[in-house]
């Protein structure tokens, strides 16, 4: 095994909490908790979940944005968040992050040329020569036309401003980049074109991959491996032709079951009415026990581990009782 281009080890973040004004103690908001995996050059790694599960406060910290409360993120051996303090702009050379929504994500002040330039000038620190030879160069790789340059991000599609959003992340030449929700905001025929485009890029620049998104289908699409959160942490993360074809958790069941299919009725999925857990009181079992099938006192009282669900070394799932392949509540532990 190849030493992992980023390693998340133990993260946790928590908003608020520490003490009032009046002296007394405040809750945080557990957004994120106790969350290791690693990323490998050249994969596509997938994250989905639920909205407010956690997963663009992750992706914010990947790249340096927010700041982790516990554990470390690792890119290449240096800490993220020390780097991020320390020297910025060495980190965004080499992290890229694009964002869910193409058009508020571009200032809308500012021509595509400006906005394009900012990390050659800034990150590259590149001569006007070198500038436009790297412009034309971005440009014909998103597919855009070199008179674009000369307009504002109003004047712009959806489809076309993510495109541009592509273009600014490609800019700085670097090795990985997060892809927030990139195609939840664009009509279906033009989620594919830009998901092509991303595998295109993907292939012809050597880049890494975090996709975030909560579109089941998009995720399976593009994805090497699949990591699954729930409530701030990780319920199952594994190869995603394993996640999908044999899911070792209630909840990752639950998702593959809400999803929309042509021809199959819709049914409320079993397990899946019970209610959220109080995110200030984060509850000392699973998470996932008031909405699952298979939850017992065991589930309620202890936090399972990855290993606890395992089918082997790299499909793991923080399950006691993970459910069976034919639809059954739940298997042998371990099975």
């Amino acid at each position: 095994m190849t030493t992992p281009l980023m390693q998340v080890d133990t993260v946790s973040r928590v908003f608020g909490g520490g003490r009032s004004f009046l002296g007394g103690s405040k809750p945080g908001v557990h957004a994120v908790q106790q969350v290791s995996l690693d990323i490998r050059q050249g994969e596509t790694l997938g994250i989905v979940g639920e909205s407010g599960c956690g997963k663009s406060t992750l992706a914010r910290m990947l790249v340096g944005l927010d700041q982790p409360t516990g554990g470390a993120i690792r890119f290449k051996g240096e800490d993220v968040a020390e780097t991020s303090r320390k020297n910025f702009t060495s980190l965004a050379r080499r992290i890229q992050y694009v964002f869910q929504d193409p058009v508020s994500s571009l200032n809308p002040r500012k021509t595509i040329r400006a906005i394009l330039e900012a990390p050659l000038v800034r990150l590259l620190h590149l001569g006007r020569k070198e500038r436009e030879e790297r412009l034309a160069m971005l440009l014909d790789a998103v597919n855009l036309r070199p008179e674009f340059l000369e307009r504002y991000p109003h004047e712009f599609s959806g489809g076309q401003a993510q495109r541009i959003g592509i273009a600014r992340a490609l800019a700085a030449d670097p090795q990985l980049i997060v892809l927030d929700e990139p195609v939840s905001a664009l009509d279906v025929s033009i989620q594919a074109q830009v998901l092509n485009l991303l595998d295109d890029l993907k292939a012809r620049f050597g880049l890494t991959y975090v996709f975030i998104s909560h579109d089941l289908s998009v995720v399976e699409s593009v994805s090497d491996r699949v990591a699954v959160m729930y409530f701030g942490r990780l319920a199952e993360i594994g190869p995603a032709r394993s996640i999908f074809a044999d899911p070792r958790h209630h909840y990752t069941r639950l998702l593959l079951d809400s999803a929309p299919v042509p021809g199959r009725p819709l049914e409320a999925p079993q397990g899946g009415e019970g209610e959220l857990p109080d995110p200030y009181n984060p509850p000392a079992g699973c998470a996932f026990a008031a909405r699952c099938p298979a939850a017992d006192d065991l589930c309620r009282s202890r936090q399972p581990d990855l290993e606890d669900g395992a089918v082997d070394s790299v499909h793991l799932a923080a399950c006691f009782h993970p459910p069976v392949l034919t639809g059954g509540q739940a298997g042998d532990h371990g099975a």
